[in-house]
């Protein structure tokens, strides 16, 4: 793969990380009611703890962007990550179905939070460990 090439596919990585969280994290205050029923009950304060994913994907997703955070941020949506688990778990536990809601097999439910969670965990992970991949 030419240098060319090879720069230009590590900032699409970059960048379609730092989009996909920012508007993860819009997507929190446009449809909070998606949002709040994956929040396990033994939680309090759902609506806060809603809000406050929002604001941490949409400055984690610009931290990333921008090169003297990237790292940082990178690390910071490793751990948001890690935090989310319990929700991935509470859904697969209601039958990966929401009333009025998220609706899917549970099979989809297992294969999001044992494949595609660690892939972005370890997406995050790696630009965290790269932050100048590219540049």
């Amino acid at each position: 793969m030419k240098k060319s090439t090879s720069t230009l596919l590590k900032k699409v990585v970059i960048h379609a990380m730092g989009y996909f969280y920012l508007a993860a994290g819009i997507n929190h205050f446009l449809t909070p009611e998606f949002y709040l029923p994956l929040i396990p009950p033994f939680f309090s304060h759902p609506e806060l703890i809603n809000t406050l994913s929002g604001v941490a994907e949409i400055l984690l997703g610009l931290g990333v962007l921008y090169f003297p955070t990237r790292s940082r941020a990178a690390w910071g949506v490793v751990i948001m990550l890690l935090a989310f688990v319990p929700s991935h778990v509470y859904f697969i536990q209601i039958g990966s179905c929401v009333e009025g809601g998220l609706c899917v097999s549970e099979w989809i439910g297992w294969v999001r939070l044992v494949l595609i969670h660690p892939v972005l965990i370890f997406w995050a992970y790696w630009i965290a460990k790269n932050p100048k991949i590219y540049g």
